[in-house]
């Protein structure tokens, strides 16, 4: 298990420092936010990962745009832009890319409550731009990391154990199951199980505490979701996704203190 933290919480301008001060704080890899317009970034990225810059992983940033949109340009805009954070994420050595269904656009528990597309049209959308997506990922060498949201941010994906079923399905090695504990708290009656029972389907994680600052802030158990995943053999990268609850030179040698001890 090794820990990263996403390049927004580092300071710094460039990831060449980002990565220097997170690796001075005992962080071993970052992850890239994979805004509009992050393949201009590729020849920065480079440079940094030649320089000796670990790039654990790529994380999907859209407020619009997502392979489970329901407007067609949306969704379109959306494989676009996760084909381009594939490509960068195999030039730059990240394990792999997250992505959920769609961010913000449906929940079943605010109204109207019904979503406009059924559920069976929803997997046959995600099974084929996944299905593509899948093969260009092998291709390049990196991964899809599938990221199920609380009930509140989607409505397709809000347990392990639906993601899980999702890539069983679809039956491409190169796209697997991320969690993040901070949904998880919201959504797993029992989140060490539900990593027990994905397996090595669970391949990244995403570290935040019961209100989404830094772990050790809430009341999230780590260590028992710790243990779960040695139990799992798990070994991909837990990249920490949160808010900071003082200045990041404060927090961050604390919280990589924190977790490096529960590993």
């Amino acid at each position: 298990m090794r820990i990263a933290a996403q390049e927004h919480l580092l300071p710094g301008a460039t990831l060449a420092e980002k990565w220097r001060f997170a690796e001075s704080v005992g962080f071993e890899g970052v992850e890239l936010r994979g805004e509009e317009g992050f393949a201009d970034r590729l020849p920065e990225l480079r440079d940094a990962v030649a320089d000796g810059a670990v790039v654990s992983s790529v994380c999907v940033i859209s407020t619009t745009s997502f392979i489970g949109s329901f407007d067609p340009d949306r969704r379109r805009e959306g494989v676009e832009r996760l084909r381009d954070l594939i490509d960068v994420a195999g030039e730059v050595g990240a394990r792999g890319v997250v992505t959920p269904n769609a961010y913000g656009q449906f929940s079943r528990n605010l109204p109207p409550f019904t979503p406009p597309r059924s559920d069976d049209e929803d997997r046959a959308i995600l099974l084929e731009a996944l299905g593509e997506l899948g093969e260009r990922a092998a291709s390049a060498g990196t991964l899809i990391y599938l990221e199920p949201l609380n009930r509140y941010e989607d409505h397709v994906w809000n347990r392990i154990e639906q993601a899980t079923a999702f890539c069983r399905e679809l039956d491409s090695p190169a796209v697997k199951v991320m969690g993040d504990l901070f949904h998880m708290n919201i959504e797993e009656p029992d989140p060490p199980a539900a990593i027990r029972a994905a397996g090595g389907l669970l391949d990244h994680v995403h570290l935040a505490d019961s209100h989404r600052y830094e772990p050790g802030a809430g009341h999230i158990d780590f260590a028992a979701r710790f243990a779960a995943l040695r139990d799992i053999g798990f070994e991909g990268w837990m990249a920490l996704e949160c808010r900071l609850t003082g200045a990041p030179d404060e927090v961050l040698p604390r919280v990589a203190r924190h977790l490096r001890s529960l590993r």
